[in-house]
């Protein structure tokens, strides 16, 4: 059982190493620490070790604790080098240190084109830049949006183009607790993104291919094809290929959003669900076979063949590849020591990966599979304890459910964390998906291996579609279900930690009996609750007027305590994308729900009264005629591109604010914002600025 025996960290070494390590990453970007001072920390961490080492035996025992802290701040310095330099910010030939709206480039496109409702989009790199008649090569990648025209035929993966016109940077929606865009493409090297039409870029005669991803290019759409030839329905298609290959773009929308509400999401996102299904399907294999010596080797060789065969033929997404190379660590070790730590295995893959990229500590995906496997090691081996059945078939039902419970137990507080929702039946719609999804995974491995023959793969096909449509229907039906899911759940990283601290707790004392383990437990559970009443009561108290970035709509939020009411165009409520993307972040975060009742609000000839404060909204054209007195308002909001002049809104209006909002085109904005200039008055523009948030 684990923790049965006491504890000995030299058991442990990756995860002594691995700790400091993401120490260093974490304060690295988020200090920005310069350079010189990371090494001279590093240098005279170095001598101070070499000075340890002449000291007398006797000293070094008695100060043995310094080696260890020597190699804590040592980790720590490596941690903050190796984020320090893959930050793409940081490099002499970042494209923005060299980029200007005038400048000529050459990209070459990185990936297959996906196609969109108007577009075709595809990442690309930045070769070089044209600076006087001279290329200057370059690093940084380009989100790129072809027009819908002749953009499919003429460009894939390789090809080389040349355009010359002005990129947009990277920017965020800036609205209270939206996803952080910008800080997403610093991890990916995305430094712009652009949308051009045909004419304006030239196809080079000559492509740029890496003849290894070439080929997991090739190796997934032909898994593409042989899928859509054979699987029926087009819910059912999506489905198998976003569960085979992590192929997401025939996904039907609705149908994701019911897997993620019913807590199976990770079925269609592929991870290392769906290598272990396939590891352990290779052990179960081999367990048939007598064991002897050519069986002991032959058998992680095949594994690992295999593993790394299906991490190929999914693209080698980074999902799949952070679990590929998790169980290879778990093969190895089995291996070579039958002996080894399984902890320190999974710190051991954790510790590669974070030196080969340093960013990926803030993907929730690599969070959640370590958090996941994690739990399980720990946990499923005495919540299976708890129930003993003498029928293999109930042995095993019971075998696949301690497996779902234990899983949840880490993964739960990162949940509420990110996603800010908990399914309420996670534990019904995982105990019939997984093995479900897993047989579903066994039929289209064998479809593929047997995609030459048509008749019989036609057949695999019809089998696979049942079985995809009663998945999708048991879906469907859990997610109708009023009390399915938990939504709307604020929880901050401060309250995350108390959670974590509590689940530990709790572990070490059921799993040791350890009584003070116990009373830590209960303490951190108490300080969850009370941080969260205390921020449930200041949220209580808010009253706010929220002006949404939302491209070409205009959106906004009266709020007092925890109720709000939305006042924009009806097609943001009606539009669950735009609703679920833009709105409910910010409607999480400040813990609100609509009104039952109107709010304290009054509203005549659009000035809106709210909470002493006056918002005038203009929203159509005006004829503003001068009068013997200003009217006084506190904020204008100007929306829907009416035809108006600055200067004739200061004549007829006292006012604090002018806000323009974002279903004004921009160039209309910047004409407004000139007048601001030359009069001196006080702007806000919400599509360059992100949301305007007046605290009242």
């Amino acid at each position: 059982m684990p923790f049965a025996s006491s504890i000995s960290y030299k058991r442990f070494p990756f995860v002594r190493l691995l700790i400091p390590l993401m120490a260093g990453i974490i304060i690295q970007w988020y200090c920005r620490l310069p350079l010189t001072h990371i090494f001279i920390t590093g240098v005279s961490v170095i001598i101070f070790t070499a000075c340890f080492f002449l000291l007398p035996v006797s000293v070094r025992f008695s100060l043995r604790w310094l080696r260890g802290l020597f190699i804590i701040i040592l980790m720590a310095a490596v941690g903050a080098v190796i984020t320090y330099e893959r930050d793409i910010r940081h490099q002499e030939n970042w494209i923005r240190n060299y980029y200007s709206d005038t400048a000529s480039l050459r990209i070459t496109i990185q990936e297959p084109l996906v196609e969109k409702a108007k577009s075709y989009k595809a990442l690309a790199s930045i070769d070089a830049v044209q600076i006087k008649n001279n290329w200057q090569k370059t690093k940084g990648n380009i989100l790129f949006y072809f027009k819908k025209d002749s953009a499919r035929p003429l460009l894939d993966y390789g090809s080389q183009i040349v355009i010359h016109k002005p990129l947009q940077p990277i920017s965020n929606a800036g609205n209270p607790g939206s996803f952080d865009y910008i800080r997403y493409c610093i991890f990916h090297d995305i430094s712009y993104q652009a949308f051009l039409k045909n004419d304006e870029y030239v196809v080079l005669p000559e492509k740029n291919i890496n003849s290894l991803q070439l080929t997991v290019f090739n190796i997934r759409n032909a898994a593409i094809r042989t899928l859509q030839k054979n699987v029926l329905g087009q819910k059912e298609l999506g489905v198998a290929e976003a569960l085979f290959i992590g192929y997401r773009d025939d996904l039907d929308k609705n149908l994701v959003q019911s897997y993620s509400n019913t807590g199976v999401v990770h079925i269609i996102a592929i991870s290392g669900l769906h290598l272990g299904m396939i590891y352990g399907l290779m052990i179960i294999i081999f367990s048939l076979f007598k064991r002897n010596r050519m069986v002991r080797w032959l058998k992680p060789a095949i594994i690992l063949l295999v593993l790394w065969t299906f991490t190929l033929v999914a693209g080698a997404a980074p999902s799949v590849l952070r679990s590929a190379v998790m169980f290879t660590f778990i093969v190895l070790g089995g291996t070579i020591n039958r002996k080894h730590n399984i902890y320190n295995t999974l710190a051991a893959s954790a510790f590669c990966m974070l030196i080969f990229n340093p960013f990926a500590l803030w993907d929730v995906g690599f969070q959640l599979s370590y958090a996941a496997v994690l739990s399980i090691l720990i946990f499923m081996r005495s919540i299976y304890n708890w129930l003993y059945f003498q029928n293999k078939i109930l042995n095993y039902l019971w075998g696949l459910t301690a497996v779902t419970l234990s899983a949840q137990i880490f993964t739960v507080p990162l949940i509420l964390f990110h996603f800010h929702q908990f399914s309420n039946l996670f534990f019904i719609s995982n105990f019939i998906v997984v093995p479900l999804s897993g047989l579903i995974l066994y039929s289209e491995l064998l479809l593929m291996c047997f995609s030459w023959w048509a008749g019989f793969a036609h057949v695999i096909g019809i089998v696979s579609s049942f079985m995809l449509r009663i998945m999708n229907g048991f879906i469907e039906n859990i997610d109708s279900l009023p009390f399915s899911v938990t939504d709307n759940v604020q929880v901050n990283i401060f309250q995350t930690i108390l959670l974590y601290g509590c689940i530990i707790a709790a572990g070490v004392w059921l799993l040791k009996k350890n009584k003070s383990s116990c009373l830590v437990s209960v303490s951190c559970l108490a300080a969850f609750f009370i941080s969260r009443a205390i921020d449930i009561i200041q949220h209580n108290h808010q009253q706010k007027l929220i002006v949404y970035n939302i491209p070409k709509y205009a959106a906004a939020d009266f709020i007092t305590g925890d109720e709000y009411q939305f006042i924009g165009d009806s097609i943001v409520m009606q539009d669950g994308f735009i609703r679920n993307f833009h709105l409910k972040p910010s409607r999480t975060m400040h813990r609100i729900s609509p009104s039952g009742k109107s709010l304290n609000i009054r509203s005549a000839n659009n000035v809106i009264n709210f909470a002493g404060k006056k918002v005038l909204v203009i929203n159509s054209p005006v004829s503003i005629m001068p009068g013997e007195s200003k009217i006084a308002v506190d904020i204008i909001i100007i929306s829907q591109n009416p035809k108006l002049y600055i200067n004739q809104l200061q004549s007829a209006f006292t006012f604090e604010e002018l806000v323009f909002d974002s279903s004004n085109p921009m160039w209309k904005i910047d004409k407004w914002k000139k007048d601001c200039d030359r009069l001196h008055l006080r702007f806000h523009s919400v599509p360059e600025k992100g949301a305007f948030i007046l605290d009242l």
